[in-house]
């Protein structure tokens, strides 16, 4: 039986990546009199690093104008992330980002069918207490009681550390449980945890492999219809019934893949 339903934050919920922490690293890095600018397709290749700080520190690694010392890029990359997280909040306030589609749909067919939701993200608690109220409202933490942040959990995805403690929170076993996610390190994590995954490819994501997940398509409102009977959107009938199949199948705009 479908209990829960696990949601990643970045890219899945919104994309906040492309268009909101990318461009809130970028505003920092200015604060900072730093001459850095991550355009689209460089945040792109820096996503293969999970987690903010770590990001900027690979970033680092290979600029002759960071700091020469691990002290140094420390103490750098610290402050570029506590300013990140204000340009970040100011984006939200902004309505710079928007739930992605077939999300608010989603979540409140399954609040109201008593289907527990929980949030697992390796971003940090404060963006996503900067983006869920202007999301889904004043009442976001009554509809997410559970949220594993990256405070919570410092094994960053694809290690399965967030999602056991969400499942842990939840009082739910991992087969009663769905994960929906864009990437494929938030895929390798539900599965280590033994979840089942159905993925909506994030943008920096859309050529991806995402072998293993028990569903895959552009967003949660643009599935492709199947041959089983799948078809646009992902509602929570479908979504129960990809839980208790377990069946694997790519989807995209040429039709499905198994």
């Amino acid at each position: 039986m479908l209990r829960a339903v696990i949601w990643d934050v970045d890219g899945t919920i919104a994309e906040t990546e492309r268009d909101g922490h990318r461009v809130a690293f970028n505003r920092a890095f200015a604060d900072c009199g730093l001459a850095w600018d991550w355009d689209v397709s460089t945040y792109g290749h820096l996503l293969r690093v999970p987690g903010g700080r770590e990001r900027l520190l690979a970033w680092m690694e290979s600029r002759p104008d960071a700091p020469a010392t691990e002290a140094g890029r420390l103490q750098l990359a610290s402050e570029l992330h506590r300013r990140k997280g204000q340009h970040y909040g100011e984006l939200v306030e902004q309505g710079t980002l928007v739930a992605r589609p077939g999300v608010l749909r989603l979540v409140h067919a399954c609040v109201d069918a008593g289907v527990h939701l929980a949030v697992a993200t390796t971003t940090g608690r404060g963006n996503v207490e900067a983006l869920f109220p202007r999301l889904f409202g004043a009442d976001w933490r009554a509809l997410f009681p559970v949220r594993v942040c990256a405070e919570d959990a410092p094994q960053k995805k694809p290690h399965p550390q967030v999602y056991e403690l969400a499942l842990e929170r939840l009082g739910v076993t991992a087969t009663d449980a769905m994960a929906i996610e864009d990437s494929p390190a938030g895929l390798g994590a539900s599965r280590a945890a033994g979840v089942g995954c159905v993925v909506t490819r994030g943008a920096y994501f859309e050529d991806a492999d995402f072998r293993g997940a028990v569903h895959v398509c552009r967003d949660l409102d643009h599935a492709m219809a199947t041959s089983d009977g799948i078809g646009a959107p992902i509602d929570l009938p479908a979504l129960r019934h990809l839980h208790d199949t377990g069946r694997w199948m790519v989807l995209d705009e040429d039709g499905p893949r198994r």
